[in-house]
Protein backbone atom coordinates (compact mmCIF):
# COMPACT_ATOMS: atom_id res chain seq x y z
CA UNK A 1 0.00 0.00 0.00
CA UNK A 2 2.74 2.82 0.65
CA UNK A 3 4.58 1.53 -2.33
CA UNK A 4 1.47 2.23 -4.75
CA UNK A 5 0.74 5.57 -2.68
CA UNK A 6 4.58 6.56 -3.35
CA UNK A 7 4.48 5.69 -6.58
CA UNK A 8 1.24 7.97 -7.13
CA UNK A 9 2.97 10.87 -5.59
CA UNK A 10 6.00 10.33 -7.63
CA UNK A 11 3.71 9.89 -11.14
CA UNK A 12 2.13 13.28 -9.86
CA UNK A 13 5.56 15.13 -9.13
CA UNK A 14 6.66 14.37 -12.64
CA UNK A 15 3.52 15.84 -14.03
CA UNK A 16 3.81 18.69 -12.20
CA UNK A 17 7.92 18.86 -13.17
CA UNK A 18 6.04 18.20 -16.93
CA UNK A 19 3.89 21.48 -16.87
CA UNK A 20 6.58 23.41 -15.36
CA UNK A 21 8.90 22.66 -18.01
CA UNK A 22 6.53 24.63 -20.62
CA UNK A 23 7.02 27.43 -19.45
CA UNK A 24 9.54 30.38 -18.94
CA UNK A 25 10.25 31.91 -16.10
CA UNK A 26 9.60 35.19 -16.21
CA UNK A 27 7.90 35.71 -19.35
CA UNK A 28 4.02 37.14 -19.06
CA UNK A 29 2.94 34.93 -21.56
CA UNK A 30 3.82 31.87 -19.69
CA UNK A 31 2.18 33.35 -16.66
CA UNK A 32 -0.98 33.36 -17.88
CA UNK A 33 -1.12 30.34 -19.72
CA UNK A 34 0.25 28.86 -16.15
CA UNK A 35 -2.50 30.37 -14.61
CA UNK A 36 -5.04 28.81 -16.73
CA UNK A 37 -3.93 25.78 -16.58
CA UNK A 38 -3.67 25.47 -12.75
CA UNK A 39 -7.04 27.76 -12.66
CA UNK A 40 -10.06 26.14 -14.71
CA UNK A 41 -12.53 28.35 -13.33
CA UNK A 42 -13.35 32.24 -13.67
CA UNK A 43 -10.53 34.82 -13.27
CA UNK A 44 -12.29 37.34 -11.33
CA UNK A 45 -9.48 39.41 -10.25
CA UNK A 46 -8.23 39.57 -13.10
CA UNK A 47 -11.66 40.49 -14.69
CA UNK A 48 -12.13 43.47 -11.96
CA UNK A 49 -9.12 44.99 -13.07
CA UNK A 50 -10.23 45.07 -16.66
CA UNK A 51 -13.52 46.07 -15.70
CA UNK A 52 -11.76 49.27 -13.80
CA UNK A 53 -9.64 50.09 -16.49
CA UNK A 54 -12.19 50.12 -19.22
CA UNK A 55 -14.61 51.98 -17.51
CA UNK A 56 -11.79 54.66 -16.73
CA UNK A 57 -11.11 54.87 -20.67
CA UNK A 58 -14.84 55.26 -21.20
CA UNK A 59 -16.01 57.84 -19.32
CA UNK A 60 -14.56 60.91 -20.44
CA UNK A 61 -15.77 59.59 -24.10
CA UNK A 62 -19.57 61.18 -23.80
CA UNK A 63 -19.21 62.55 -20.57
CA UNK A 64 -19.94 66.05 -22.29
CA UNK A 65 -22.82 65.32 -24.44
CA UNK A 66 -25.03 66.66 -21.55
CA UNK A 67 -23.36 70.05 -21.17
CA UNK A 68 -21.80 70.36 -24.46
CA UNK A 69 -25.00 72.60 -25.94
CA UNK A 70 -24.49 75.11 -23.10
CA UNK A 71 -20.55 74.62 -23.09
CA UNK A 72 -21.10 76.22 -26.81
CA UNK A 73 -23.51 78.27 -25.86
CA UNK A 74 -21.38 80.05 -23.39
CA UNK A 75 -18.18 80.11 -26.28
CA UNK A 76 -20.43 82.51 -28.07
CA UNK A 77 -19.11 80.93 -31.06
CA UNK A 78 -22.54 79.84 -32.25
CA UNK A 79 -24.85 82.79 -34.07
CA UNK A 80 -28.30 81.36 -33.86
CA UNK A 81 -29.24 78.67 -31.16
CA UNK A 82 -30.02 76.50 -33.98
CA UNK A 83 -26.24 76.06 -34.76
CA UNK A 84 -25.46 75.11 -31.55
CA UNK A 85 -25.64 71.23 -32.42
CA UNK A 86 -23.39 72.13 -35.42
CA UNK A 87 -20.31 73.04 -33.67
CA UNK A 88 -21.36 70.59 -30.95
CA UNK A 89 -20.77 67.66 -33.27
CA UNK A 90 -16.98 68.80 -33.71
CA UNK A 91 -16.38 68.91 -30.22
CA UNK A 92 -17.79 65.59 -30.13
CA UNK A 93 -16.13 64.04 -33.47
CA UNK A 94 -12.66 65.61 -32.26
CA UNK A 95 -11.90 62.91 -29.82
CA UNK A 96 -12.58 59.50 -32.44
CA UNK A 97 -11.36 61.31 -35.37
CA UNK A 98 -7.44 61.14 -32.93
CA UNK A 99 -7.96 57.82 -31.89
CA UNK A 100 -9.09 57.00 -35.58
CA UNK A 101 -5.64 58.08 -36.72
CA UNK A 102 -3.44 56.47 -34.04
CA UNK A 103 -5.21 52.58 -32.92
CA UNK A 104 -3.29 51.07 -35.66
CA UNK A 105 0.05 51.79 -33.86
CA UNK A 106 -1.23 51.61 -30.11
CA UNK A 107 -2.12 47.70 -30.79
CA UNK A 108 1.23 46.97 -32.80
CA UNK A 109 2.97 48.69 -29.53
CA UNK A 110 1.12 46.46 -27.45
CA UNK A 111 2.02 43.25 -29.55
CA UNK A 112 5.28 44.16 -29.81
CA UNK A 113 6.23 46.04 -26.37
CA UNK A 114 3.24 44.29 -23.94
CA UNK A 115 -0.17 45.67 -22.68
CA UNK A 116 0.82 46.85 -19.75
CA UNK A 117 2.80 50.06 -21.17
CA UNK A 118 0.26 50.73 -23.28
CA UNK A 119 -2.58 50.69 -20.95
CA UNK A 120 -0.70 52.65 -18.63
CA UNK A 121 0.42 55.48 -20.74
CA UNK A 122 -3.65 55.78 -22.11
CA UNK A 123 -4.65 56.41 -18.04
CA UNK A 124 -1.98 58.94 -17.63
CA UNK A 125 -3.50 60.71 -20.78
CA UNK A 126 -7.07 60.37 -19.97
CA UNK A 127 -6.57 62.30 -16.28
CA UNK A 128 -4.21 64.93 -17.91
CA UNK A 129 -6.53 65.52 -21.26
CA UNK A 130 -9.55 65.22 -19.81
CA UNK A 131 -8.53 67.74 -17.29
CA UNK A 132 -7.57 70.43 -19.46
CA UNK A 133 -10.71 69.76 -21.52
CA UNK A 134 -12.52 70.62 -18.36
CA UNK A 135 -10.65 74.06 -18.11
CA UNK A 136 -11.69 75.06 -22.21
CA UNK A 137 -11.86 78.59 -22.39
CA UNK A 138 -12.97 78.40 -26.06
CA UNK A 139 -13.99 76.74 -29.05
CA UNK A 140 -10.91 75.44 -30.41
CA UNK A 141 -9.14 74.63 -27.11
CA UNK A 142 -11.71 72.46 -26.48
CA UNK A 143 -11.63 70.65 -30.01
CA UNK A 144 -7.78 70.53 -29.79
CA UNK A 145 -7.86 68.90 -26.28
CA UNK A 146 -10.50 66.29 -27.19
CA UNK A 147 -8.35 65.36 -30.19
CA UNK A 148 -5.45 64.65 -28.26
CA UNK A 149 -6.84 62.91 -25.57
CA UNK A 150 -8.21 60.45 -27.88
CA UNK A 151 -4.99 60.21 -30.15
CA UNK A 152 -2.66 59.49 -27.34
CA UNK A 153 -4.87 57.53 -25.20
CA UNK A 154 -4.64 53.72 -26.84
CA UNK A 155 -6.60 51.69 -24.08
CA UNK A 156 -8.99 50.20 -25.25
CA UNK A 157 -7.52 47.60 -28.04
CA UNK A 158 -5.13 45.88 -25.90
CA UNK A 159 -7.58 45.52 -23.03
CA UNK A 160 -10.05 43.50 -25.25
CA UNK A 161 -6.91 41.22 -26.73
CA UNK A 162 -5.97 40.96 -22.54
CA UNK A 163 -9.53 40.23 -21.73
CA UNK A 164 -9.35 36.97 -23.97
CA UNK A 165 -6.25 36.10 -23.46
CA UNK A 166 -6.72 35.39 -19.61
CA UNK A 167 -9.18 33.08 -19.51
CA UNK A 168 -10.18 30.17 -21.02
CA UNK A 169 -12.35 29.64 -24.08
CA UNK A 170 -15.51 28.87 -22.33
CA UNK A 171 -15.10 32.16 -20.37
CA UNK A 172 -14.27 34.67 -23.20
CA UNK A 173 -17.94 35.41 -23.78
CA UNK A 174 -17.98 36.38 -20.27
CA UNK A 175 -14.78 38.58 -20.61
CA UNK A 176 -15.91 40.58 -23.87
CA UNK A 177 -19.44 41.06 -21.64
CA UNK A 178 -17.55 42.42 -19.09
CA UNK A 179 -15.66 44.75 -21.66
CA UNK A 180 -18.81 46.15 -23.05
CA UNK A 181 -20.54 46.22 -20.09
CA UNK A 182 -17.98 48.54 -18.62
CA UNK A 183 -17.93 50.46 -22.07
CA UNK A 184 -21.22 50.86 -21.76
CA UNK A 185 -21.91 51.64 -18.51
CA UNK A 186 -18.91 54.04 -18.94
CA UNK A 187 -20.95 55.75 -22.32
CA UNK A 188 -24.07 56.08 -20.09
CA UNK A 189 -22.59 56.83 -16.32
CA UNK A 190 -20.50 59.57 -18.30
CA UNK A 191 -23.20 61.58 -19.17
CA UNK A 192 -24.98 61.08 -15.99
CA UNK A 193 -21.68 62.66 -14.36
CA UNK A 194 -21.74 65.05 -16.74
CA UNK A 195 -25.07 66.02 -16.42
CA UNK A 196 -25.64 66.07 -12.71
CA UNK A 197 -22.95 68.44 -12.26
CA UNK A 198 -23.26 70.66 -15.34
CA UNK A 199 -25.10 72.92 -14.12
CA UNK A 200 -23.39 73.05 -10.99
CA UNK A 201 -20.87 74.46 -13.56
CA UNK A 202 -22.48 77.02 -15.47
CA UNK A 203 -22.90 78.81 -12.14
CA UNK A 204 -19.38 78.91 -11.70
CA UNK A 205 -18.62 80.60 -15.11
CA UNK A 206 -21.53 83.97 -14.61
CA UNK A 207 7.15 49.16 -14.84
CA UNK A 208 10.61 49.17 -15.95
CA UNK A 209 11.45 46.24 -17.96
CA UNK A 210 9.95 45.14 -21.11
CA UNK A 211 6.88 43.11 -21.35
CA UNK A 212 6.17 40.35 -23.74
CA UNK A 213 3.45 38.67 -24.90
CA UNK A 214 4.99 36.06 -26.84
CA UNK A 215 2.53 32.28 -27.08
CA UNK A 216 4.21 28.87 -25.03
CA UNK A 217 4.04 27.37 -28.55
CA UNK A 218 6.76 29.37 -29.71
CA UNK A 219 8.63 30.04 -26.72
CA UNK A 220 9.42 26.18 -26.98
CA UNK A 221 9.99 25.76 -30.57
CA UNK A 222 12.71 28.63 -30.75
CA UNK A 223 14.34 28.51 -26.93
CA UNK A 224 17.69 28.46 -27.95
CA UNK A 225 17.41 30.99 -31.53
CA UNK A 226 19.78 33.04 -32.38
CA UNK A 227 19.91 36.98 -32.11
CA UNK A 228 19.86 36.87 -36.06
CA UNK A 229 16.96 34.62 -35.66
CA UNK A 230 14.97 37.09 -33.38
CA UNK A 231 15.41 39.76 -35.89
CA UNK A 232 13.85 37.32 -38.83
CA UNK A 233 10.90 36.49 -36.28
CA UNK A 234 10.05 40.16 -35.58
CA UNK A 235 9.88 40.84 -39.24
CA UNK A 236 7.70 38.27 -39.72
CA UNK A 237 5.67 39.05 -37.18
CA UNK A 238 5.33 42.71 -38.67
CA UNK A 239 4.36 41.32 -41.98
CA UNK A 240 1.96 38.84 -40.41
CA UNK A 241 0.26 41.85 -39.22
CA UNK A 242 -0.73 43.56 -42.45
CA UNK A 243 -1.59 39.60 -43.17
CA UNK A 244 -4.56 40.69 -41.05
CA UNK A 245 -5.76 42.73 -44.02
CA UNK A 246 -6.25 39.96 -46.05
CA UNK A 247 -8.51 38.16 -42.84
CA UNK A 248 -11.83 38.57 -44.52
CA UNK A 249 -14.00 37.09 -41.04
CA UNK A 250 -11.71 39.53 -38.89
CA UNK A 251 -12.31 42.27 -41.40
CA UNK A 252 -15.72 41.85 -42.42
CA UNK A 253 -16.81 41.77 -38.45
CA UNK A 254 -15.02 45.19 -38.30
CA UNK A 255 -17.02 46.78 -40.47
CA UNK A 256 -20.03 45.45 -39.48
CA UNK A 257 -19.18 46.46 -36.13
CA UNK A 258 -17.85 50.40 -37.46
CA UNK A 259 -21.53 51.07 -39.04
CA UNK A 260 -22.94 49.92 -35.46
CA UNK A 261 -21.29 52.19 -33.75
CA UNK A 262 -21.43 54.76 -36.69
CA UNK A 263 -25.09 54.80 -35.50
CA UNK A 264 -24.35 54.40 -31.68
CA UNK A 265 -22.24 57.58 -31.34
CA UNK A 266 -24.82 59.58 -33.42
CA UNK A 267 -27.33 58.11 -31.63
CA UNK A 268 -25.24 59.30 -27.73
CA UNK A 269 -25.12 63.11 -28.82
CA UNK A 270 -28.63 63.28 -30.31
CA UNK A 271 -30.24 61.76 -27.50
CA UNK A 272 -28.79 64.40 -25.06
CA UNK A 273 -29.21 67.22 -27.49
CA UNK A 274 -33.00 65.63 -28.25
CA UNK A 275 -33.65 65.51 -24.29
CA UNK A 276 -32.61 68.81 -23.20
CA UNK A 277 -33.54 70.86 -26.63
CA UNK A 278 -36.71 73.26 -26.00
CA UNK A 279 -40.28 71.58 -26.75
CA UNK A 280 -40.94 73.82 -29.48
CA UNK A 281 -37.89 71.93 -31.76
CA UNK A 282 -39.38 68.56 -31.12
CA UNK A 283 -36.69 68.18 -27.74
CA UNK A 284 -37.77 67.51 -24.17
CA UNK A 285 -36.86 70.36 -22.39
CA UNK A 286 -35.08 68.67 -20.07
CA UNK A 287 -32.31 69.78 -17.81
CA UNK A 288 -29.06 68.21 -18.09
CA UNK A 289 -29.85 66.65 -14.48
CA UNK A 290 -32.47 65.38 -15.85
CA UNK A 291 -30.60 63.59 -18.69
CA UNK A 292 -27.83 62.28 -15.79
CA UNK A 293 -30.59 60.38 -14.32
CA UNK A 294 -32.24 59.07 -17.21
CA UNK A 295 -28.32 58.03 -17.95
CA UNK A 296 -27.50 56.73 -15.02
CA UNK A 297 -30.59 54.37 -14.50
CA UNK A 298 -29.75 53.34 -17.94
CA UNK A 299 -25.80 51.99 -16.92
CA UNK A 300 -28.02 50.04 -14.05
CA UNK A 301 -30.12 48.07 -16.37
CA UNK A 302 -27.19 47.46 -18.67
CA UNK A 303 -24.77 46.45 -15.58
CA UNK A 304 -27.58 43.38 -14.89
CA UNK A 305 -28.38 42.29 -18.60
CA UNK A 306 -24.52 41.76 -19.46
CA UNK A 307 -22.98 40.52 -15.94
CA UNK A 308 -25.90 37.86 -15.84
CA UNK A 309 -28.02 37.43 -18.68
CA UNK A 310 -26.03 37.92 -21.85
CA UNK A 311 -23.36 35.01 -21.90
CA UNK A 312 -26.54 33.00 -20.97
CA UNK A 313 -27.90 33.88 -24.01
CA UNK A 314 -24.54 34.40 -26.51
CA UNK A 315 -24.45 30.13 -25.48
CA UNK A 316 -28.07 29.76 -26.66
CA UNK A 317 -28.20 31.89 -29.34
CA UNK A 318 -24.97 32.79 -30.66
CA UNK A 319 -23.10 36.23 -31.40
CA UNK A 320 -24.49 37.03 -34.72
CA UNK A 321 -28.39 36.05 -34.02
CA UNK A 322 -27.89 38.25 -30.81
CA UNK A 323 -26.83 41.17 -33.28
CA UNK A 324 -29.62 40.62 -35.68
CA UNK A 325 -32.48 40.60 -32.79
CA UNK A 326 -30.67 43.36 -31.50
CA UNK A 327 -30.67 45.43 -34.62
CA UNK A 328 -33.79 44.65 -35.62
CA UNK A 329 -35.63 45.68 -31.93
CA UNK A 330 -33.76 49.38 -31.90
CA UNK A 331 -35.38 50.19 -35.60
CA UNK A 332 -38.78 49.33 -33.90
CA UNK A 333 -37.38 51.26 -30.92
CA UNK A 334 -36.28 54.18 -32.32
CA UNK A 335 -39.16 54.87 -34.79
CA UNK A 336 -41.43 55.73 -31.36
CA UNK A 337 -39.34 58.52 -30.07
CA UNK A 338 -40.67 61.44 -31.96
CA UNK A 339 -43.97 59.88 -30.73
CA UNK A 340 -42.83 60.22 -26.90
CA UNK A 341 -41.61 63.56 -27.45
CA UNK A 342 -45.55 64.61 -27.35
CA UNK A 343 -46.12 62.43 -24.35
CA UNK A 344 -46.29 64.83 -20.36
CA UNK A 345 -45.76 63.64 -16.84
CA UNK A 346 -44.87 60.66 -15.29
CA UNK A 347 -46.03 58.43 -18.47
CA UNK A 348 -43.33 60.83 -20.75
CA UNK A 349 -40.67 60.09 -17.58
CA UNK A 350 -41.77 56.09 -17.61
CA UNK A 351 -41.42 55.64 -21.77
CA UNK A 352 -38.05 57.20 -21.79
CA UNK A 353 -36.34 55.63 -18.80
CA UNK A 354 -37.48 52.52 -20.55
CA UNK A 355 -36.63 53.50 -23.76
CA UNK A 356 -33.06 54.51 -23.19
CA UNK A 357 -32.43 51.82 -20.87
CA UNK A 358 -33.56 48.92 -23.85
CA UNK A 359 -31.65 51.16 -26.18
CA UNK A 360 -28.08 51.10 -24.69
CA UNK A 361 -29.10 46.89 -23.52
CA UNK A 362 -28.99 46.28 -27.61
CA UNK A 363 -26.67 48.50 -28.61
CA UNK A 364 -24.25 46.76 -26.28
CA UNK A 365 -25.14 43.23 -27.02
CA UNK A 366 -24.53 43.98 -30.41
CA UNK A 367 -21.13 45.35 -29.79
CA UNK A 368 -20.11 42.54 -27.67
CA UNK A 369 -21.28 39.91 -29.73
CA UNK A 370 -19.17 41.84 -32.79
CA UNK A 371 -16.30 41.88 -30.06
CA UNK A 372 -16.34 38.17 -29.65
CA UNK A 373 -16.20 37.06 -33.72
CA UNK A 374 -12.86 39.57 -33.97
CA UNK A 375 -10.96 38.02 -31.30
CA UNK A 376 -11.95 34.56 -32.43
CA UNK A 377 -10.65 35.35 -36.08
CA UNK A 378 -6.99 36.18 -35.24
CA UNK A 379 -4.21 34.31 -33.17
CA UNK A 380 -2.65 35.54 -29.68
CA UNK A 381 0.45 36.85 -31.24
CA UNK A 382 -1.82 38.79 -33.39
CA UNK A 383 -4.38 40.03 -31.42
CA UNK A 384 -3.46 43.66 -30.21
CA UNK A 385 -3.10 44.33 -33.93
CA UNK A 386 -6.11 42.95 -34.40
CA UNK A 387 -8.24 45.07 -32.30
CA UNK A 388 -5.78 48.19 -33.41
CA UNK A 389 -7.45 48.01 -36.90
CA UNK A 390 -10.83 47.56 -34.98
CA UNK A 391 -10.49 50.69 -32.83
CA UNK A 392 -8.87 52.44 -35.74
CA UNK A 393 -11.60 51.80 -38.31
CA UNK A 394 -14.67 52.38 -35.54
CA UNK A 395 -12.89 55.45 -33.99
CA UNK A 396 -13.16 56.68 -37.79
CA UNK A 397 -16.58 56.06 -37.93
CA UNK A 398 -17.55 57.34 -34.45
CA UNK A 399 -15.68 60.57 -35.67
CA UNK A 400 -17.91 61.18 -38.25
CA UNK A 401 -21.41 60.34 -35.98
CA UNK A 402 -21.27 63.33 -33.66
CA UNK A 403 -20.25 65.95 -36.35
CA UNK A 404 -23.13 63.75 -39.08
CA UNK A 405 -25.71 63.97 -35.99
CA UNK A 406 -24.86 67.68 -34.60
CA UNK A 407 -25.41 68.29 -37.97
CA UNK A 408 -28.49 66.46 -38.94
CA UNK A 409 -30.60 68.03 -35.88
CA UNK A 410 -29.29 71.11 -36.37
CA UNK A 411 -31.05 70.67 -39.67
CA UNK A 412 -33.94 69.06 -38.51
CA UNK A 413 -34.67 71.66 -35.69
CA UNK A 414 -34.94 74.48 -39.10
CA UNK A 415 -38.01 72.05 -40.05
CA UNK A 416 -40.64 71.37 -37.88
CA UNK A 417 -43.25 71.71 -40.04
CA UNK A 418 -42.24 70.28 -43.16
CA UNK A 419 -44.57 67.54 -44.65
CA UNK A 420 -42.15 64.84 -45.03
CA UNK A 421 -40.78 63.71 -41.81
CA UNK A 422 -40.62 66.88 -39.94
CA UNK A 423 -37.95 67.74 -37.09
CA UNK A 424 -36.87 64.89 -35.12
CA UNK A 425 -39.15 62.60 -37.47
CA UNK A 426 -35.92 62.73 -40.12
CA UNK A 427 -33.59 62.43 -37.37
CA UNK A 428 -34.55 59.41 -36.44
CA UNK A 429 -35.17 57.65 -39.60
CA UNK A 430 -32.21 58.64 -40.41
CA UNK A 431 -30.61 56.54 -37.64
CA UNK A 432 -32.74 53.95 -38.52
CA UNK A 433 -31.69 53.78 -41.38
CA UNK A 434 -27.86 53.24 -40.51
CA UNK A 435 -29.07 50.54 -38.07
CA UNK A 436 -30.86 48.61 -40.59
CA UNK A 437 -27.33 48.88 -43.13
CA UNK A 438 -25.66 47.22 -40.48
CA UNK A 439 -28.49 44.54 -40.20
CA UNK A 440 -28.16 43.79 -43.71
CA UNK A 441 -24.25 43.22 -43.49
CA UNK A 442 -24.68 40.39 -40.81
CA UNK A 443 -25.92 37.71 -43.52
CA UNK A 444 -24.03 36.28 -45.63
CA UNK A 445 -22.48 36.33 -48.32
CA UNK A 446 -20.84 39.52 -46.47
CA UNK A 447 -20.52 38.74 -42.92
CA UNK A 448 -17.58 35.34 -42.45
CA UNK A 449 -17.71 33.65 -39.04
CA UNK A 450 -13.84 32.76 -37.86
CA UNK A 451 -12.96 29.48 -37.86
CA UNK A 452 -12.08 28.06 -33.86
Amino acid sequence: MAENTEALLEKAERARAQVEARYREGCPGCKIDRLKETNRGVPYKLFFYVWVIVLCAALPISSLFPFLYFMIRDFKIAKREEDIGFYAGYVGSAFMFGRALTSVLWGMIADRYGRKPVILFGTVTVVVFNTLFGLSTNFWMAVSTRFLLGSLCGILGPMRAYASEVCRKEYQALAMSIISTSWGIGLVIGPAIGGYFAQETLHMHGENSKECDIPYEALEAEENKTSKEESQRNEGSHQTSWSLLRNWPLMSSIIVYCVFQLHDMAYTEIFSLWAISPWKFGGLSYSTADVGEILALSGFGLLLFQLFLYARVERICGPIVISRVGAVLSIILLSSYPFIATLTGIILTILVDSASILKNVLAVSITTGLFLLQNRAVTQEQRGAANGISLSAMSLFKAMGPAAGGSIFSWAQKRQNASFLPGSHMVFFLLNVIEALGLLMTFKPFLAQPKD
